[in-house]
């Protein structure tokens, strides 16, 4: 049985295990539909013109686990900011895991999307927010609409600084000889809010893993959103992210994604503007060798005046790998005054690794200020020859350079603690030893 085919059988049994309200079981029914009609996406479609999941789904993947697997939190300490105090919303094989978690209920909600999908209270808040911003189009989001259940719930009450980062991490054990999992999360930030995320997807051993994953946020006025996605899995994990993101008036939301590992990543990021004055950060960095492939798919939609967007994304690529990177800025009409910038720099490494690379424009409005830039090149023989004659080996040289060439983005990341993790992978992926804090 295709994997297609396999969805929409699950799903009677799906909808028979769950104790879903009717209006749920409208938008999961419509959602299946909607998938049905269009199956997984090809290469045939413009947005996944060069990414291809054929090889992917001829695993024949399990749809539900068929036990609760238990982890130890000294063989997964690595994977979270162990040095700092977090909540935690932790899930293994895609059930949840209280034993790792640390939710709260207290002057705010981190906790479990099961809960506020089923039960009376949250009834308000999900009829106002979920699936009001997730594409009804794209047949991944709306298989995983159909599916959503487990995930990651976050209401950041109005005038509520968050102090400690909250960490959203999916572990896979492998137990299942082909898992997929469909994560749906749903985080809203009220007004005058301030809170950071961490968001991480880990497989545990080598067997073959398809997240398919959604997260809508919903940023109120001049609410304040650092949200961080930590991509370094096996390489027989793949990965589809789709994120929704609405901003209103004065909001200021970035979004920081960093693919490492994995065999194919797909990040789909979508940023709506709602009001004036917004300000829209996506950056992102990607080291990957061997045959890996990452594609990064993004969206900025300037719908009002005076806002602004920065993206800026870096890839360095060895072996047989492949990169992607089709971002488009959208200004309508009405969006006078956008100032909207998008820069994208690649390394090749190696001659069998490729690129492709397609920034868009699409300006509607006339009195705005908006750039694109793309580059692909090797490194600077000149700067190595310099480095090299001052008695830095050229491996350290090497490393030094792709490290200096990946510091725009991180150095603007506001956790130390994630930061100096990210610069211990990128070390890590360079293979050296930096030998001093970076």
């Amino acid at each position: 049985m295709e994997l297609k085919d396999k969805m929409i059988a699950s799903f009677m049994a799906f909808e028979e295990k769950i104790d879903s309200h009717s209006e749920l079981h409208e938008v999961r029914s419509q959602a299946i539909k909607n998938f049905e009609n269009k199956g997984f996406p090809t290469k045939k479609e413009e947005a996944w013109k060069y990414t291809s999941l054929n090889a992917v789904l001829k695993n024949d993947f399990s749809v539900f686990p068929k036990k609760e697997n238990s982890i130890e939190f000294k063989d997964v300490k690595k994977y979270f900011l162990h040095e700092i105090d977090t909540y935690k919303v932790v899930f293994i094989d895609g059930v949840f895991s209280s034993f790792l978690s640390s939710t709260t209920h207290d002057g705010l909600d981190v906790c479990l999307m099961a809960s506020a999908l089923t039960k009376p209270k949250y009834k308000m808040v999900i009829d106002m927010y979920f699936n009001q911003i997730a594409s009804k189009e794209e047949s991944l989001t709306t298989l995983n609409t159909a599916f959503a259940l487990e995930g990651a719930y976050i209401n950041i009450p109005k005038s509520t600084v968050v102090e400690k980062p909250i960490e959203i991490i999916y572990f896979s054990t492998g137990n299942e000889a082909a898992l997929m999992v469909q994560p749906r999360n749903l985080i809203i930030v009220g007004e005058n809010a301030h809170v950071q995320i961490v968001e991480r997807h880990q497989s545990l051993n080598e067997n073959p893993v398809l997240t398919n994953s959604v997260t809508e946020i919903f940023a109120q006025k001049r609410a304040i959103v650092d949200y961080y996605k930590v991509q370094n899995d096996v390489q027989t994990a793949n990965l589809i992210d789709n994120t929704y993101i609405a901003q209103k008036q004065e909001s200021r939301v970035s979004v920081h994604t960093f693919s490492f590992g994995g065999n194919i990543t797909r990040n789909n990021l979508n940023f709506y503007h709602q009001g004036e004055r917004i300000d829209s950060t996506l950056k992102g960095i990607t080291i990957i060798g061997d045959k890996q492939h990452v594609d990064h798919y993004t969206l900025v939609q300037h719908a009002t005046p005076n806002c602004e967007s920065h993206q800026n994304y870096k890839t360095i690529l060895d072996g047989q790998s492949t990169g992607v990177f089709n971002g488009k800025i959208f200004v309508e009409k009405e969006a006078q005054k956008t100032d909207a910038f998008q820069q994208n720099n690649n390394i090749l490494l190696s001659d069998k690794a490729t690129i492709n690379a397609k920034p868009q424009l699409e300006i509607f409005a006339d009195d705005v200020k908006c750039s694109h830039g793309c580059t692909i090149g090797q490194l600077d023989d000149n700067a190595m020859f310099y480095m090299q004659q001052r008695g830095i080996p050229k491996k350290e040289a090497k490393a030094l350079l792709m490290y200096a060439f990946t510091s725009e983005v991180t150095s603007s990341v506001k956790i130390p603690e994630l930061k100096a993790k990210i610069a211990r992978i990128i070390a890590d992926k360079l293979g050296v030893n930096m030998g001093f804090d970076l």
